[in-house]
Formats: C-alpha cells, structure tokens, sequence
C-alpha cells in the first residue's frame, strides 16, 4: 500500500502564557515565561508552591452545561480542538464523519475529579459520589469528548504514555491518514495535573524546582543550576489531513508531518538512560519513516525538562546519532517557558515546531545563563534567533522509558 501524506491545516492551544497561538508564539520569542506562584489551590503545605498555570479559565468554547460535565484536562483538550477545527475551516457535515477520527494524549487524565470525588466520598460517605465521576477522570475522556462534540465516528483513541503521550496520539493518528483509515484526525495532548495532590506526587518524586522565590527563571533546561522542572497544564491539538483531502477543499497547510519514530529505554520507570541510547533510537526510527537523513535536519524542538538526568540523556542521545553534526543544529527546550505540560508537551511542542517552520524564528532556551558543562549543544540561549529551516524534529520522552520523535517539514 502507498503511504499517503498528511499534512497540518489547524492548530488550537491552551496554557499558561495564552490559549491562543499567536498570543503563545509572540511570548514565546519574547523569551516571557508563563511559570507563576500558584492561586487555584493553598499552597501552604507544598514545598513547590510555583507552576504553569491556566489563569481565569472559562471554557470559552464549550457550553457552561457540557463544561460541568467534564474534568478540566476534558475542558482543555475540547477547547483546543474546537480552536484547531475552527482553524482549519473544515465543516465535518460536510465530511464522510466515520472517515473523521480523535486521538488524544493525556499521562494522568481527571486527576482533578478524583480528588473531588475521594474527598466528598471520605467527607459524606459512598452514596455522594457522583454519578459523573467515572466518565470525568477516565483518560479517554478527552478524545471520547471531542469526538461526541463533533460528531465524527472515525478512529478514537487516548494515548497515556506519561509525557510521551501527546507525541504518540500524533503518531498514532498521522498513520491513521497515512493508511487510508481516515481522511482527518483531531489529535495531541491535554493535561491538568496541577492539583494539590498532583503536585504533592511530584514533590514526593523529588521531580520538581523548588525556585519559589523566582517562578520565572525556575525552569533553565541545560544549565548547570537547574533543579528539576515545574508542572505545567494546557492542550496543544492538531488537526491533521490528508494532502490531496487538504487541497481539493482549499485548506490552509501550515506543515507536512513527515514521519515519527518511537522506543522504549527498558530500564527504570521514571530515569531515562543516562547514555541516551533510547531516545537516541527514537530519533532514527523517526528518521527512517521520514525517509531523511541526519544532515537533513535543521531544528530541534528537544524534551528539555530542566532535570539533572534527563537533559544530560538527551544531550547524549543527539550527539550520539548526530555525530559532528549535533553542533550545529539549533536544539531547544521551550519548557523553560512553558515548563513541563506532562502528557500535553508533545501537543504544544509540535505547534512551536510548525511556528518555526513557517516563520523562521527560534524561540530560545531561557535562564540559560551556565551551562552545563556537557550540555554543550547550541541551545538558543535567552534570546531568539531568525533562522529559516526545513525540517523540524520534536521529542518526547516519558516515565516508563517511553521515547517518541515527531519529524515536520516546510511545504
């Protein structure tokens, strides 16, 4: 069977810096950071009192009475989607909708609904727990919604591969187009795992920055400083097309998405490699299924989460497959911005890819200020760069040993 292409025609995004793309990307080269001290929860008895979150959130593109249906990981993945079908111009009345599909990402899903539904079951007994609690915390309620909202009926899916997961749905998704399942799939990630208790598990792994005092300059992917990265939530969804669908309709294609490649470290559960070697593999096998080579690629958006161990992994792991070419290709992390969204990274991280596909802007790596010594990459520190290119590769790597890499191109 012939590989058909797939190619991005929309984008929608929810987080801490915007919940639109152009108000993220302009921040985003700004160097501006949306890490603040979080207000959603008391913060008291947290060590970690600092995150990325959504500020004054209010579903604006949802109904208030589905909202009150839906965990907060659901409102941002719908949100987004509405955002990126809005983008697109794609009206799925007019579309073959069992041809139309949703696979989205999330690594822990209504976290937040659980610790409602466990406090109002310890606080008043058994018989309050809500009737709604299931449908809201399980992971695939952000994909099962959307594609409900739309009323498409094609390919649907979560994916929860920790903070690999939105690199996955993508995947998952482009070969549903790239092997004639579907014409069109809503895919990426969404997470809302700032919660008391969301950050109380991060705090118990020892995960997290504790820069309380300075929230914006507490995630420095590659630098000698960092502490660990800070919790973030939001959504970032594609919707995907087939080529030829795209064209005869008249779409707007920001990028062509190219190819994915994926692994597993097969080692611990939460430390990657530290020689790199399984995000290394990822990185080829996304090569191969691009059908590129190393010297072809000209950016990379890297997983960069501002950890001890990880960023020195994937350090490793690029120089490993890129050899001498490693140095000269601009790599960066905007989790320094961003900080860490967990399993909806890869979401907005392919939409940053695709922005400086089209722009020919880098974004930098921020609070770069002393690099490790191994770190030694050219990461755009601090400010950002006009640097035209042609393929963009993106990484995701998650607890589990969980490696995937996106590869994008100009069109």
């Amino acid at each position: 069977m012939s590989e058909r292409r797939v190619v991005i025609t929309g984008m929608g995004v929810v987080s801490s810096m915007s919940c639109t793309i152009d108000g993220l990307w302009s921040k985003l080269l700004a160097g501006e950071s949306g890490i603040t001290t979080v207000t959603r929860f008391d913060t008291s008895a947290h060590v970690v009192k600092i995150g990325g979150e959504v500020k004054d959130w209010t579903t604006p593109n949802i109904h208030p009475r589905e909202a009150k249906r839906l965990d907060r990981f659901s409102q941002f993945a719908l949100n987004a989607a509405v955002d990126a079908v809005n983008d697109s111009g794609i009206e799925f009345s007019k579309e073959n909708i069992w041809r139309c599909g949703s696979i989205i990402g999330t690594g822990i899903g209504g976290i937040e609904e659980f610790e409602t539904g466990y406090g109002r079951m310890i606080a008043k007994g058994p018989s309050r727990v809500s009737p709604f609690m299931v449908p809201k915390l399980m992971c695939n309620a952000g994909s099962g919604n959307t594609s409900i909202h739309f009323g498409i009926r094609g390919p649907n899916a979560a994916v929860a591969t920790a903070c690999a997961s939105a690199g996955h749905a993508i995947g998952a998704a482009m070969d549903a187009i790239r092997y004639d399942t579907a014409d069109v799939m809503i895919t990426g990630g969404s997470e809302a795992a700032l919660t008391p208790l969301g950050t109380a598990c991060f705090i118990a792994l020892k995960a997290l920055s504790r820069r309380n005092d300075d929230p914006t300059r507490a995630s420095r992917p590659f630098d000698k400083d960092r502490d660990g990265f800070v919790l973030s939530e939001g959504a970032g969804i594609l919707l995907l097309e087939e080529y030829e669908h795209a064209k005869a309709r008249g779409a707007t294609i920001y990028a062509e998405l190219l190819g994915y490649g994926q692994s597993a470290d097969g080692s611990h559960i939460t430390a990657p490699m530290e020689n790199g070697e399984g995000a290394a593999y990822a990185m080829k096998n996304a090569l191969h299924n691009a059908k590129l080579n190393t010297d072809q690629v000209s950016y990379i958006n890297a997983h960069g989460t501002s950890t001890g161990l990880g960023d020195l992994a994937e350090t490793r792991a690029v120089k490993s497959l890129f050899g001498d070419l490693a140095y000269k290709i601009p790599v960066n992390s905007t989790k320094s911005m961003t900080g860490h969204l967990l399993g909806a990274s890869g979401g907005i991280e392919a939409i940053i890819s695709i922005k400086a596909l089209q722009t020919g802007n880098l974004p930098p790596t921020t609070n770069l200020d002393n690099p490790d010594d191994e770190c030694d990459l050219d990461y755009i520190p601090n400010v950002a760069r006009e640097q035209k290119i042609q393929y963009a590769m993106s990484n995701s790597f998650g607890f589990g040993g969980h490696n995937v890499s996106l590869l994008l191109g100009k069109i």
